[in-house]
C-alpha cells in the first residue's frame, strides 16, 4: 500500500510541478541567454520634442545573439516613454516585446531576444519617436 501511495505521489508531482515547468520555456543556447557585451539604447534628453531629430539613441541597431542580444533602454530623459513594437513581436523565450506600461524618467526597460528578427517600434504618447531593431545570428 505504501509503494502504491509513494507512486502516486511521484506521479502527480512529475505532471503537476516538474512537467509543465520543464516544458514552460524553450531550451536555448547558454550563450544567447548570456551575451557577452551589454546594449545601451538611450532616451536621450528632450526626446519628448518633436522637433528633436533624435531621440532614440542609437536609432538602427544591429544585434548579433550570444554577443549583444540583452538590450536595455535607458530613460535620460525628464518625461515618461514607452518602447511599443510597430507589431507585435513574441520571443519564444522571453515572452512579448514592449514595454510593460510607461519607462519612467531615471528607469530601465530590459529585453533578452533569443531569435532573429527585424522589430520596428516607437513610444505611444510621442509616435515620432522610432527605433529599429535587426536581430541576427552570430557571424562566426
Amino acid at each position: 500500500m505504501t509503494v502504491i501511495i509513494a507512486v502516486a505521489a511521484s506521479i502527480v508531482f512529475y505532471q503537476v510541478f516538474y512537467l509543465p515547468e520543464s516544458l514552460l520555456k524553450p531550451s536555448v543556447d547558454e550563450h544567447i541567454l548570456h551575451p557577452t557585451e551589454p546594449r545601451i539604447i538611450n532616451i536621450i534628453m528632450g526626446s519628448a520634442d518633436a522637433q528633436q531629430q533624435d531621440n532614440f539613441v542609437p536609432k538602427r541597431v544591429d544585434i548579433q545573439l550570444g554577443i549583444d542580444n540583452h538590450v536595455t533602454w535607458d530613460n535620460l530623459d525628464d518625461t515618461a516613454h514607452t518602447v511599443t513594437p510597430n507589431h507585435r513581436h513574441a520571443d519564444s523565450y522571453s515572452g512579448e516585446f514592449g514595454s510593460d506600461g510607461v519607462v519612467m524618467p531615471g528607469e530601465k526597460y530590459e529585453f533578452l531576444f533569443t531569435e532573429s528578427a527585424e522589430i520596428g517600434y516607437f513610444c505611444s504618447p510621442h509616435p515620432w519617436m522610432t527605433g529599429e531593431l535587426v536581430i541576427t545570428k552570430q557571424r562566426f
